[in-house]
């Protein structure tokens, strides 16, 4: 087993498929194709399934893409230390719900970094597909609450899936409103002081489950709903209707600007923000780093930070 079947392997399990991987590797098909083979005969284990749309890992392949990153991050430290050679590029893939603070973390993250190459991805998007990129390895870590009415679908759903989830902090809910929303000016509000304003919240696609909503109250009856994809759609949308979305009351006024402030929500719910990974596969020193920088912009809300 070589260093360079591991990279091979990274790769195509970056790239799903036998033919991006190979352009990107500037080798041929039937090559890398070989070369993998070799490997899986040498591991004992089948690392992929082959499908018409390409290639994804298995099980078995899951837990040695684990090991195989460990590895060629701790050869590519080696070289950088002792013979002076340009380290391999940093990499590293976070999802994570649309969360101000995860966008801060990241951006220290790269900041600190210190590599002459890299490459980072950040994808805030829905919750069933969080659980899946983290599963599949997509992405290292995930960023996602549980509360009182979601924890157990969700817990069940990692539990299957081989994560485990690591709570962080625990907020009570706050809105989101423009500032110059009327609602700004309260100390706190009640669900009837939101029922004459549009609740934004964001669309979970294909698993549109209450369960896997952004947002608690979701099963709440709201007289005006909008449904949308993006961060910045919402923000806006606070600005030009007056409307509102629940979530942990950490604003970033980097990142946001002064248009928008946390209101505290007066029920009886909390939401235990936390990250997952899987169980049995160490992090890389890229991922910790970000966990590092969560923790640090989460302190600075004053929020107490579970070790």
């Amino acid at each position: 087993m070589t260093l360079q079947q591991l990279k091979y392997f990274i790769e195509i399990a970056n790239c799903g498929s036998i033919n991006k991987a190979a352009e990107s590797l500037f080798i041929t098909q039937p090559s890398l194709s070989n070369a993998v083979k070799d490997l899986e005969s040498e591991a004992g284990v089948e690392l992929f399934l082959r499908t018409p749309k390409g290639m994804t890992l298995t099980t078995d392949g899951i837990e040695f893409l684990g090991y195989a990153r460990q590895v060629t991050e701790q050869m590519s430290l080696l070289e950088h230390r002792y013979t002076s050679r340009k380290p391999s590029r940093s990499l590293c893939s976070i999802s994570t719900q649309h969360y101000a603070f995860a966008v801060n973390a990241f951006v220290n993250m790269v900041k600190k970094s210190g590599a002459d190459e890299y490459e980072f991805t950040l994808r805030e998007t829905r919750t069933h597909e969080i659980i899946e990129d983290v599963k599949t390895l997509r992405s290292e870590l995930g960023i996602l609450y549980l509360n009182p009415f979601n924890r157990k679908v969700i817990e069940k759903l990692l539990r299957e899936s081989g994560l485990a989830f690591h709570p962080m902090f625990t907020a009570k809910p706050h809105i989101f409103v423009s500032s110059a929303n009327p609602l700004a000016a309260k100390e706190y509000v009640t669900p009837q002081d939101l029922e004459e304003y549009p609740c934004l919240s964001f669309e979970q696609g294909e698993y549109n489950s209450f369960y896997f909503s952004e947002e608690i109250l979701s099963t709440a009856h709201s007289k005006k709903s909008i449904h949308v994809s993006d961060r910045a759609t919402i923000f806006n949308l606070m600005i030009g209707l007056n409307g509102y979305t629940i979530s942990t009351g950490i604003v970033s006024a980097d990142l946001n600007g002064d248009n928008i402030t946390a209101v505290p929500l007066q029920i009886d719910d909390s939401m235990e923000v936390g990250w997952i990974a899987h169980s049995a596969i160490k992090l890389t020193r890229q991922a910790s780093m970000y966990l590092e920088e969560l923790k640090k912009v989460i302190a600075e809300y004053d929020i107490i930070v579970n070790d």
